[in-house]
């Protein structure tokens, strides 16, 4: 039997900030490093009359801005747990991930059998040294409270470390009647309380990408460039540069153009020389254009400049705010990273990054790397229980009692539970918020009831079952007639790019065909 079972969330604690040896050699280390690694923002240059200095020198970074890359070292000098405010978008509706978000707001989807995409971001940010978190959000957020104050509420900071993860909701007032109208927006709704954190950057993220990024080296580059914003860009062939803002650099790397989703000659005209930010000749020409992830450092008085100033009624940087800033002659810096990123934004791509980490040898994303592990709520779980079942090329979350069933390139969530008979296809299950006791099952077996999980001899192929769902008896989900597009609410379903989802608390009676 080929199974791998999901890491299981220990007791979450800060990671100490890593260092390349031992602590005394590091600091060591460090405080040799000190002259080259400090920032040269403009308010901290003595002011000394000299002459006009040389042309500047372009900058090159480390094509892979990922934690487990050994390839740089970083030496923050202010600390980025003492001068970086991270700040994650929770986003809008959700609405091309319904019904995935028909209960709960987008960063408290479910992911990887035991996570919530929430747990990605805040986790990059705490492996990055950084601990100061707000997160924005406006609709469906009480699940994501929920969620963040239990896995992150009462283990970040202490005595001389004033470290948090903090829900920030949309709210009404005097001055702001409206709820967040985009990203820029929501920023400057809360620009009263960020202005009080006395620190250097603002790390701007959102909530709902899956990828493993160092945040230190990224910040590292935004100083050493002496950049007012540093976007953080993915290569991307032309195939793919469709579906993207792109963005082109000059030679020292400093954005000098936007176009959003170009299409014909205007995407010719967005091609970029991408050795410049590190990659090598081969990559460079499969990958000749940059496109934005959304994801930005901004220095605090830059921020509150565009903010206020310059761009008041602006409402989303990624079409707004950033090209604006490069339009009135701000140095706007790319920063590239090259590794795994997918935006969680469609059904589709949902599905495919949960299956994702099923793929053999090497998962697109993996919750095994030690060196920089994702963090979530600790659940105290029993192990899974698997009796006489067949998995293969799975992944098995907490606390599952799996009974006799086939389950092939699945993701189990935790507490699920499959009876005898069951066949799991290429699907990936959510699992549940709870157990339903012996009696529970009883009582519900005398009304006719069906419990919470998998029927006996039902088959599943190419579904998203939410949790909670009560799935009966010799049930088939397996679209039949392929189709690709439909909206079964009252019946529990929707179907999305051929991918049946059922809802959450849905119930799908014993012999029901979709």
């Amino acid at each position: 039997m080929a199974m791998a079972a999901a890491a299981s969330p220990s007791k979450i604690l800060i990671p100490p900030h890593r260092a390349s040896a031992a602590t005394a050699a590091a600091s060591t280390s460090c405080d040799s490093l000190r002259l080259l690694c400090a920032p040269r923002g403009r308010r901290q240059r003595p002011r000394v009359l000299v002459a006009r200095p040389a042309p500047r020198r372009p900058f090159f970074f480390s094509p892979r801005a990922v934690s487990d890359s050994k390839s740089s070292q970083t030496c923050l000098d202010p600390d980025a747990s003492t001068s970086v405010l991270g700040i994650i978008l929770g986003g809008g509706a959700g609405t091309r991930l319904y019904p995935l978000t028909k209960k709960r707001a987008k960063p408290a989807v479910p992911l990887g059998a035991n996570y919530r995409l929430i747990d990605i971001p805040v986790s990059n940010c705490l492996n990055s040294n950084i601990s100061k978190i707000y997160v924005l959000t406006q609709f469906n957020s009480a699940s994501l409270n929920r969620h963040l104050s239990r896995a992150y509420g009462s283990n970040i900071g202490g005595y001389k470390n004033e470290g948090f993860v903090e829900v920030l909701a949309a709210q009404q007032s005097p001055d702001n009647p409206d709820w967040f109208q985009g990203t820029a927006d929501a920023v400057r709704q809360y620009l009263w309380l960020f202005e009080e954190h006395n620190v250097m950057e603002y790390l701007i993220l959102a909530g709902d990408h899956l990828y493993r990024m160092d945040y230190e080296k990224f910040i590292q580059a935004h100083r050493e460039t002496d950049a007012d914003i540093t976007v953080a860009a993915l290569p991307m062939d032309e195939e793919r540069a469709t579906a993207f803002g792109l963005m082109k650099i000059d030679e020292e790397g400093r954005i000098i153009e936007f176009a959003e989703k170009p299409k014909g000659e205007q995407l010719k005209a967005m091609m970029v020389d991408t050795t410049i930010l590190g990659l090598d000749d081969a990559r460079a020409k499969e990958m000749p254009y940059i496109a934005s992830m959304g994801i930005y450092v901004i220095s605090k008085h830059v921020m509150l400049q565009l903010l206020r100033e310059q761009f008041p009624g602006a409402n989303d940087f990624g079409s707004e705010v950033i090209p604006g800033a490069t339009s009135t002659g701000m140095r706007v810096q790319a920063y590239l990273y090259d590794g795994y990123w997918e935006d969680i934004g469609t059904i589709e791509a949902f599905y495919n990054a949960n299956l994702g980490i099923t793929k053999k040898p090497i998962p697109d994303f993996s919750f095994y790397d030690r060196s920089a592990p994702i963090y979530t709520q600790p659940r105290h779980l029993p192990p899974s229980k698997v009796l006489d079942a067949d998995v293969t090329d799975s992944v098995i979350g907490e606390g599952c009692v799996i009974k006799n069933c086939k389950i092939h390139h699945s993701v189990v969530g935790l507490r699920s539970c499959i009876s005898e008979g069951a066949i799991i296809e290429d699907t990936l299950l959510m699992g549940a918020d709870y157990y339903e006791t012996e009696a529970d099952k009883k009582l519900l077996a005398e009304k006719g009831g069906i419990p919470i999980g998998i029927g006996k001899n039902s088959h599943i192929k190419r579904a998203i079952i939410d949790k909670n769902a009560r799935i009966g008896d010799n049930v088939m989900i397996i679209n039949v007639d392929n189709v690709q597009e439909a909206a079964r609410e009252t019946d529990g379903y929707f179907i999305k790019s051929g991918i049946v989802t059922v809802i959450k608390d849905a119930l799908l009676p014993s012999g029901t065909v979709i």
